[in-house]
């Protein structure tokens, strides 16, 4: 517990030295290296540069709610301000698509100190203006099985690796306690967000959310958050919240028996 709570103590908000970060990730440039990963996408943030989100559904990219609130406002980017560029490298994209509704818990702050409740409920849900189709980006499921012995791995876009998804193909949980999960998986500015990922299978599931980095005697530290309880909200509130669609008048041409939309009047003698 000590142990857990000093590393808490030095958390700081992502945003460490890119170079040391960045040495051991692998660029998935090649569309081999790619497959399997497109649903791990760069998120566009109005003039707020980018973080990282990940697929869950074909409608539904999962990322940190630090990275869907302006810092400005405390609220939600309007829609059409993010966009979601899946499985991005080197200028081009499996889809872009824009997002058009965003929840996160209602108590989350956006500019609030780095704390064990802040990090529990850095979680956010986007919804896409439209759905990408599984062919072209396969979406992730959460990770639901025994994580003894599973092998971890991180895939994110960061600071001077912004054009290609990198991907660390081994990590440690550190610790798993107070909702809170400590990871030693490479972070710096943009993997915010990112989904930190344990393998079930011969599939890849996402155990957390990137939320905060710091350093312990120069090693990496990243914290995440246990997700099944808070993305059920989430999508409960999404459900709830969701814009309703707008009802539409047709207008009846008169004396011409169609409707604006082509349907005939039928007469009282059926014909």
């Amino acid at each position: 517990m000590r142990q857990f709570l000093l590393l808490l103590a030095v958390a700081v908000a992502l945003g460490a030295q890119a170079a040391a970060q960045n040495a051991g990730m692998r660029r998935l440039t090649d569309r081999d290296d790619l497959l399997g990963w497109e649903a791990v996408g760069r998120l566009d943030i109005a003039d707020a540069g980018f973080c990282t989100g990940t697929l869950i559904a074909p409608d539904l990219v999962l990322t940190a709610a630090h990275c869907a609130l302006d810092g400005r406002t405390g609220k939600p980017f309007g829609p059409g301000q993010v966009t979601f560029r899946a499985g991005l490298r080197d200028g081009k994209s499996v889809a872009d698509r824009k997002v058009v509704q965003i929840v996160t818990h209602p108590d989350f702050v956006a500019n609030a100190p780095v704390s064990v409740e802040r990090i529990r409920r850095d979680v956010a849900l986007m919804r896409l203006e439209e759905p990408i189709s599984i062919a072209q980006a396969n979406p992730f499921a959460l990770h639901s099985g025994n994580l003894s012995g599973a092998e971890v791995s991180g895939a994110s876009y960061g600071r001077g690796r912004e054009e290609a998804i990198s991907r660390q193909r081994s990590c440690r949980i550190l610790d798993r306690r107070q909702g809170i999960i400590a990871f030693d998986c490479k972070v710096t500015f943009g993997p915010s967000g990112s989904a930190i990922l344990a393998k079930d299978g011969v599939r890849w599931q996402i155990l957390s959310v990137v939320s905060a980095g710091g350093k312990i005697n120069g090693k990496t530290v990243g914290f995440g958050m246990e997700l099944s309880k808070i993305v059920s909200d989430l999508k409960a509130r999404l459900r709830r919240d969701a814009p309703r669609p707008k009802a539409t008048i047709r207008r009846l041409q008169v004396g011409s028996g169609k409707s604006g939309s082509g349907a005939k009047f039928i007469r009282s003698d059926g014909s």
